[in-house]
């Protein structure tokens, strides 16, 4: 018996499709049908929802976004330019299986993906996230490429004080002066309203440095209403009442993932905001019983410099893409202008 590769519905078949996302590996609450239809909605795309079957038994997930405009098509997991972090296809009921079985599987669910994607979408251009996935030779096996990408992942281990321990010199010092900061701060999970000032801050820091931001306030706060609690999580820094720096957290069911904020605060301000932030992020999870941080991005050097010095871990991954060279910046054009 083979793998039978089906689509589901975001509407109609929304509660089934949550439940396969629940017993699946490497999900976070962005898999979920409400999320994938509020990305949809925003990338003016159209969410495709596929599952791999043997049987009965649930073998892959792989939730795609149709794009056209005029004559371009693409295929895209995630959605184009949705700041989106990690979608693509993950793996299910995989833990007990002999590596040969495994491959058998494992090739088999991604042959049935990309042929459906070949027969009802026939797209231009294609590009997936593969963070959930180890093993990418299928794709590699169709003709696509692989770009490698890179992430840092905090381990969330320990008592409190081991975790902070294992952190740089500087990033320890800034902590603990922060617990001596001669001003009233306060670190809080905040309400839908402090969706808007981060953003907003992540959106100045891109304009100051003359690059495109297209994630909209609008977009987030619709995820946060729509996704079970706790699974956006707008942590925000103030002093003495006001807002100094925040970071949207996103929540599965092991990892915290530091989605959007923590930008660099231009202010004469003897608190180390986006240290504390960080802290405070990864030490309730710890105390909640979450396995990991994963800071989301370890390219960008300079910013790679403030991630390393909470002792991650590197893990790679891949982006693969096939078709017309071009059309992803036809799509980055046409985002630019909504």
């Amino acid at each position: 018996m083979g793998v039978d590769v089906e689509r589901l519905d975001p509407i109609a078949d929304a509660e089934d499709w949550n439940r396969h996302v629940e017993r699946a590996t490497d999900t976070h609450p962005f898999y979920r049908a409400e999320a994938l239809r509020l990305q949809a909605k925003e990338t003016d795309t159209n969410a495709h929802l596929l599952a791999g079957f043997k049987g009965q038994e649930l073998v892959g997930l792989f939730p795609l976004f149709e794009y056209h405009k005029g004559p371009a098509t693409g295929a895209f997991s995630p959605a184009p330019y949705s700041w989106i972090p990690y979608l693509g296809p993950v793996l299910c009921n995989q833990e007990k299986l002999k590596q040969r079985k495994a491959d058998k599987r494992t090739n088999a669910f991604l042959e049935g993906a990309l042929a459906w994607i070949d027969t009802e979408l026939s797209p231009m251009y294609a590009k997936f996230d593969t963070v959930g996935l180890g093993d990418v030779r299928t794709f590699l096996w169709n003709g696509y490429r692989a770009e490698p990408a890179y992430t840092y992942v905090v381990d969330l281990e320990g008592a409190p004080a081991d975790l902070l321990g294992s952190f740089s010199s500087d990033a320890r010092r800034n902590v603990r002066k922060a617990r001596e900061f001669d001003r009233e701060y306060t670190v809080t999970v905040g309400e839908r309203p402090d969706i808007d000032r981060i953003i907003e801050q992540v959106r100045a820091r891109y304009a100051s440095q003359d690059r495109p931001f297209q994630l909209s306030a609008s977009f987030v706060r619709e995820l946060h209403a729509a996704l079970p609690e706790g699974s956006i999580r707008p942590y925000v820094c103030r002093v003495e009442g006001t807002f100094q720096g925040g970071l949207l957290v996103v929540e599965s069911a092991d990892t915290r993932y530091r989605w959007q904020g923590g930008v660099k605060v231009d202010r004469d301000l003897d608190l180390a905001v986006n240290d504390v932030l960080d802290w405070h992020v990864m030490r309730d999870g710890l105390e909640s019983g979450v396995d990991h941080y994963d800071l989301v991005g370890a390219g960008v050097p300079s910013i790679n410099r403030y991630k390393a010095k909470f002792n991650p871990r590197l893990e790679g991954y891949h982006t693969m893409t096939t078709g017309a060279f071009g059309l992803d910046v036809l799509v980055e054009q046409y985002r630019k202008r909504k």
